[in-house]
């Protein structure tokens, strides 16, 4: 159904005539994503509480239009697009940090708040909230949460949900509920917060979070490795753990990564080596540096060319600021890209590495991958001009053949940039009809009129 004058007219009574905007100029702001498609929404509303966001989604089953919840549209997979219509619901001026309790390591806050500054808040506290997406500088806690973002630190300490203690949150019915606990333990019923936690917009709107904090280690050591052949990088992965290392991140570059991110930064990084691996260890200063000789060693047993230890901070701060922006660097190659984050066991990922550069040299299409090998987390691009007919077919077959050696090698075809409508038609690879059929229960029970981000995570026609 559109949005006719009296809906617009409710929602203004609802959240104030400036923060409804029907305006075209207003609605195209709100059309796209990271994943670089649009659809326009019929109208963009900025709530500013609960009782708001309640409001909406109550008008919007009496009226039967969509809603589809928002972050600051830095995801890869299209979860955050009017697809089908209907309301684009920001959630950008729910934007304030509410509590931080240093003694029970604990956080309250509104999903607007930017993942980067909330990190920075609670640093300068001697705390550590260690998910690390790549957006971190703009994306939202709410937005993280929606998709369960993970990051270079996953392989250390675990992804967002690994964090979130317990949300406030307004299911599609348009119903207030509260999950979770604030304590370290709790099992008292079925956990809804880790059932919203990764659901992407589908089952509930999220309007207050509650996080779990660690203490901010004391020392972080970074050390790159250079490789003059990607498959002892990739073997290089799988003995560091063998050594008894857990690094808090152990990022993979392959050789287009490195001369993308070179031409972009102009560091000096080695475009003609056929991978770089860039590890960090932290803890107390001993233990970082007894953890950094092991790790030197590993990556020199493994045929390293160069393995450097970081010197200063501005200098790791360079190499983070290659890798970290790596993706929007990629255009270079090409009008277009096709962005997938596959993960396979640790141990699987020479056979990963092997596999792509099989893809690459069949289709004779440009591929780059790089991402969190630490935790077998590989993001593999194509970058192709899509109106070329020829190489978008070769491009989708190879993306489909990937996908079907991931599953065989025991991985997933998404890690952390969830389904959204990208990965929507490759769902049924990994998921069960059974297990589809139960979700979508799942979904009767919360959003029984399925107004909630339509046309997300389920395959079409499901």
């Amino acid at each position: 159904m559109p949005i006719d004058a009296s809906i617009l007219k409710n929602l203004k009574k609802i959240i104030g005539p400036k923060h409804v905007h029907d305006a075209w100029h207003q609605r195209a702001a709100y059309a796209y994503d990271a994943s670089n498609r649009e659809f326009v929404p019929d109208a963009v509303v900025f709530p500013s509480t609960t009782a708001q966001v309640a409001e909406i989604i109550r008008l919007a089953n009496l009226n039967s239009f969509f809603v589809i919840p928002r972050g600051a549209g830095t995801g890869m997979t299209g979860g955050a697009l009017a697809v089908q219509g209907g309301i684009m619901m920001p959630m950008t001026r729910m934007d304030q940090v509410l509590s931080i309790d240093p003694a029970n390591l604990v956080a309250d806050l509104e999903p607007g708040v930017v993942t980067g500054d909330f990190q920075k808040m609670v640093e300068a506290q001697g705390l550590f909230y260690p998910p690390d997406p790549s957006s971190s500088a703009y994306c939202t806690m709410g937005g993280n949460v929606a998709e369960c973002a993970g990051g270079p630190k996953a392989v250390k300490y675990g992804v967002t949900r690994d964090y979130v203690l317990g949300l406030e949150a307004v299911t599609g019915a348009g119903e207030i509920i509260k999950t979770g606990v604030r304590t370290a333990k709790g099992v008292v019923g079925y956990d809804l917060t880790r059932l919203i936690t990764g659901s992407e917009g589908t089952l509930a709107v999220i309007t207050r979070i509650t996080v779990r904090l660690l203490p901010l280690p004391e020392s972080v050591r970074t050390i790159t490795a250079v490789y003059d052949k990607i498959d002892d990088a990739a073997k290089t992965v799988a003995a560091v753990f063998s050594a008894g290392v857990i690094c808090r991140s152990i990022e993979y570059l392959d050789q287009a990564a490195i001369g993308c991110a070179e031409s972009h930064l102009g560091i000096g990084l080695p475009t003609d080596a056929e991978a770089i691996l860039l590890l960090e260890v932290d803890g107390d200063p001993q233990q970082t540096e007894r953890a950094a000789e092991r790790v030197v060693k590993v990556c020199q047993d493994n045929h390293a060319r160069k393995v450097t230890g970081v010197g200063d901070a501005a200098e790791a701060a360079n190499l983070w600021k290659a890798r970290k922006g790596l993706s929007p660097a990629l255009f270079k190659y090409g009008p277009h890209k096709i962005n997938e984050d596959i993960v396979v066991p640790r141990t699987k990922i020479p056979d990963v590495v092997r596999k792509i550069n099989e893809l690459r040299a069949k289709t004779g299409l440009t591929m780059v991958s790089f991402g969190h090998a630490g935790d077998g987390n590989i993001h593999f691009n194509i970058m192709l001009d899509k109106e070329d007919p020829v190489a978008l077919e070769k491009a989708e077959a190879a993306v489909v053949e990937l996908f079907q050696y991931t599953l065989q090698l025991g991985g997933t075809i998404s890690g952390e940039h969830g389904v959204g409508i990208s990965k929507a038609p490759y769902f049924d690879m990994e998921v069960s009809q059974t297990q589809i059929e139960l979700m979508l229960h799942i979904k009767d029970v919360f959003d029984p009129n399925h107004i909630l981000n339509p046309g997300k995570m389920f395959p079409p026609g499901a």
